[in-house]
């Protein structure tokens, strides 16, 4: 039954998708990207979330396939080097002094438990090559050719306690293309910050993921807020396209 409903769920959210967003009663503000204004944020493409070795695959590995989030967050990469568009990636790291915390919600408690995202310490990198808190392998050659803008790690959802918003404003950013993981988590956090900072939010609804509990649809909870709160929800194809004709 919780197959059948899932399988349901995935269905309304790809109708939606595919109808847009004034068919559900909302409008659709939209983005017009805007050479030099406009930029690609990705939340956590580390190996803890994305990849079949990560310690989080078996709560989010079905999303992650169905929406083929690995595949189009390269697509991302790909065209950002293509029409030379900004990249910023946001990460997730947890040094062994955050581990002396005293309290955190649920999902804290869980990742802290399963050491998601650990490192040896904030000023060494040793350990760090191939583990979970390190990026996929099809990434690196984005993420490290030079370009692209590491912020420090957020360390709960959000980029509060992170420097991205400062490295966009130097910029001159004000219109972003967000993507990565996890859709209810990191990433609607960050979508829900830079809205109350006043940038403008395009969300690419499959380049994303979240974990399924039963009960608990992380992925349909993200897509029923980002229609809600975000200017635009594109899929990765359709943010192609736009990218193609306005930047």
């Amino acid at each position: 039954m919780f197959k059948i409903k899932r399988k349901l769920t995935i269905l309304a959210i790809a109708i939606t998708t595919t109808l847009g967003i004034a068919h559900a009663g909302l409008p659709d503000p939209g983005v017009t990207f805007t050479k030099g204004q406009t930029a690609i944020v990705i939340t956590d493409p580390q190996n803890d979330f994305l990849s079949p070795d990560g310690v989080t695959w078996k709560l989010v590995g079905k999303s992650v396939t169905d929406n083929n989030t690995v595949e189009n967050i390269e697509k991302l990469f790909k065209i950002a080097e293509k029409k030379d568009i900004p990249v910023f990636v946001s990460p997730h790291y947890y040094f062994p002094h955050d581990h002396q915390w005293k309290h955190g919600g649920a999902l804290e408690k869980a990742m802290h438990g399963m050491g998601m995202f650990d490192r040896k310490g904030a000023l060494t990198t040793e350990g760090f090559d191939k583990s979970g808190a390190d990026w996929l392998d099809i990434y690196k050659p984005y993420i490290n050719n030079g370009k692209t803008v590491v912020t420090s790690p957020h360390k709960v959802y959000g980029p509060e306690s992170n420097d991205m918003v400062l490295q966009l404003r130097k910029r001159g950013i004000s219109k972003i293309i967000l993507a990565g993981m996890s859709a209810n988590l990191c990433t609607e956090s960050h979508m829900r910050e830079f809205m109350e900072q006043g940038f403008e939010v395009q969300i690419v609804s499959d380049g994303t993921a979240a974990a399924v509990l039963p009960g608990l649809d992380g992925y349909a909870a993200a897509m029923v807020n980002f229609r809600m709160i975000a200017n635009a929800v594109r899929t990765t194809e359709e943010t192609i396209k736009q990218i193609n004709v306005e930047l």
